[in-house]
């Protein structure tokens, strides 16, 4: 696939790294995925792709329930259609930390996402390990980013697949 020269300035290592560093700063990343969490919300999901958070992969807002809180918490993640799911990765810019909200999955894994300007309630699961690797590989082919994130941390990226509940 060939990329525009602005999307392969922000899905590159280099601007995965810079990404990595920022997220040390854990007050200000914070306040800055929930303003962008915000603002996609407050559009009805119209900002489909972020290139400063994702790098120009498409994003969709997760809401979870906070494991400590019991608040409804949400954040913006990369996705990958997968079948009837949405494919995200517990990255964390590459940090050794979980992500929040792969914590507050693991407690409770029903979720809502806005995605594709539509709202979906889903069921969280870890991806098996073919799953994962097919995922990732796909993933790291759209944006060499994430494959830095690994080599910038000791934990394995859980690949997470959030799959539509249906009534």
């Amino acid at each position: 696939m060939q990329l525009h020269p602005f999307e392969r300035f922000w899905r590159n290592r280099l601007f995965a790294r810079v990404r990595h560093h920022l997220a040390r700063f854990r007050r200000s990343s914070g306040v800055l995925t929930r303003a962008h969490a915000t603002l996609i919300r407050w559009t009805g999901g119209r900002i489909r792709r972020s290139f400063v958070f994702t790098g120009g992969m498409p994003i969709l807002v997760l809401t979870t329930v906070g494991r400590k809180t019991g608040k409804r918490r949400s954040t913006p993640l990369a996705f990958l259609r997968w079948g009837d799911a949405f494919a995200v990765m517990a990255s964390n810019a590459g940090s050794d930390r979980l992500p929040a909200w792969w914590l507050n999955l693991l407690a409770d894994p029903a979720a809502e996402i806005l995605a594709d300007r539509n709202r979906y309630q889903v069921t969280a699961r870890r991806a098996d390990p073919e799953e994962d690797e097919a995922i990732w590989g796909t993933v790291t082919g759209l944006n060499p980013g994430f494959d830095e994130y690994r080599r910038l941390t000791e934990r394995r990226i859980p690949v997470v697949l959030l799959e539509l509940r249906h009534p």
